[in-house]
């Protein structure tokens, strides 16, 4: 069984099951037919520390984390994504400086970009429907925009603003993103995120599926 540790959830129960469920809905939705077990590490760190400590077990494992800030060009750069280099991403990022665990591979690592919040600004019709009356959609990006250039902070303000004054009230990641995750269309975030087609494809040829 392959685990897929993500970035998200660990400050309660209830938050640690809406994150696996939210998750678990997502990928389902997006054609991964045999799914991952998903582990809800909480902070980003301790995603990393549990991949290694899976991988250094000799177990199949697969890492999610937001990126926290633009991928440049040079760790991209390659027409088949599954050449593109995360890690390199992650060990020269400030803040992460993180290492290559010894037997993981590229394509065992993902990223949502920069943040969760990009990818919910690719559903504007379930964010919509999902926050209803008073949601003000001409608060987020133009239609012609890619949600990857959007930057982590601008993209909780997007959301902030548009939910300000909606029937489920401003946009808290606690109170709505693993909600809205197993909601949102991952057709329409594939599309948009390079990243995150490269993350489904990458799933479904660990789950041989």
């Amino acid at each position: 069984m392959v685990k897929l540790f993500v970035e998200g959830g660990g400050n309660s129960n209830q938050l640690n099951t809406e994150c696996r469920k939210g998750f678990t809905q997502f990928v389902t939705a997006a054609g991964v037919s045999k799914r991952p077990r998903i582990v809800a590490c909480g902070s980003r760190n301790d995603a990393y520390d549990s991949f290694c400590t899976e991988i250094k077990s000799g177990n199949p494992a697969m890492l999610l984390v937001d990126s926290e800030a633009a991928i440049i060009a040079a760790h991209q750069k390659d027409k088949d994504s599954s050449k593109w280099t995360p890690w390199e991403h992650l060990k020269q990022r400030q803040g992460d400086e993180w290492d290559k665990p010894a037997g993981a591979t590229d394509v065992q690592c993902h990223f949502m970009v920069e943040c969760m919040e990009n990818w919910f600004l690719a559903d504007r019709v379930t964010l919509e429907k999902f926050f209803g009356q008073g949601f003000h959609l001409a608060s987020l990006p133009a239609v012609d925009r890619a949600i990857e250039s959007v930057p982590k902070t601008e993209a909780y303000s997007m959301l902030k603003k548009s939910t300000l004054k909606s029937k489920k009230s401003e946009y808290g990641k606690g109170n709505h993103s693993f909600k809205l995750l197993a909601e949102i269309n991952p057709n329409l975030v594939i599309a948009a995120s390079p990243w995150a087609d490269r993350f489904i494809t990458e799933l479904k040829k660990a789950m041989k599926c």
